[in-house]
């Protein structure tokens, strides 16, 4: 089930009353090495969670060991200005366009924002897409840069080709270094890339030693928004 505007099961304000504790036991559970699936059904089932708020624990809520070592990668992108940055195209993008939407959002443990709009699959590029794309490629200019930008996305997604050629397209009437492209598996790419990476993936996260959350930081400072708060604050301003 995708979430959608007119599908959401329980208003945000009903969802953050009841998550507190509910990822408070989650947590517990996973500190103590339940496995994650388990954990999280024992713990909906417990609290009657909802989908939305039980996807809003997936994405948030990891072990305090786990948390911390993915903390300790995050920065802000102001911090490795000048270095060449992997960007997760479809990552941020997505992450962008359910922020757009009013769709949930989560300030997870690890710092990273995530939306729970389970779209990945069978994201389209939409109208909507260029108002994200002029927000990370203006965010993007208004930073000291002087390395290129590679922006890799999931070429089996609808439109992905399309997708880099207008990325590419918007990037160089702003005056920025960037190629985009659509491959295979942009993960491939990301894991080995010579530089910070820009991603809110947990497995590409462990995979480098200094991670952007690229969405986050729009969501943040541009658009005003304020994610579903788990008591964990984000890289130091």
């Amino acid at each position: 089930m995708n979430f959608s505007e007119q599908k959401v099961e329980q208003t945000i304000g009903e969802i953050c009353f009841f998550l507190n504790e509910a990822a408070a036991d989650f947590r517990y559970l996973l500190t103590r090495g339940y496995p994650r699936p388990a954990a999280l059904a024992l713990v909906g089932n417990r609290h009657d969670l909802s989908l939305t708020a039980r996807q809003l624990l997936h994405r948030g809520v990891f072990a305090p060991a786990e948390a911390a070592g993915r903390r300790a990668r995050l920065r802000l992108l102001k911090e490795v200005a000048g270095r060449p940055l992997g960007l997760d195209g479809h990552n941020v993008l997505i992450t962008l366009e359910c922020a757009l939407r009013k769709l949930p959002l989560v300030a997870a443990d690890d710092g990273f924002i995530r939306d729970v709009g389970q779209v990945s699959r069978s994201f389209k590029p939409s109208l909507e897409t260029d108002r994200v794309l002029a927000l990370v490629l203006d965010y993007l200019a208004a930073q000291p840069w002087l390395e290129p930008v590679a922006v890799f996305y999931d070429a089996p997604l609808s439109l992905s080709g399309e997708l880099a050629r207008r990325t590419a397209e918007l990037a160089a009437a702003r005056g920025l270094k960037l190629t985009a492209a659509a491959v295979p598996v942009p993960e491939r790419e990301l894991q080995g890339f010579p530089g910070p990476i820009a991603s809110s993936d947990t497995a590409l996260i462990e995979a480098q030693p200094l991670v952007v959350d690229l969405a986050g930081e729009i969501i943040r400072r541009e658009l005003g928004l304020r994610p579903i708060e788990l008591d964990t604050p984000g890289p130091e301003e």
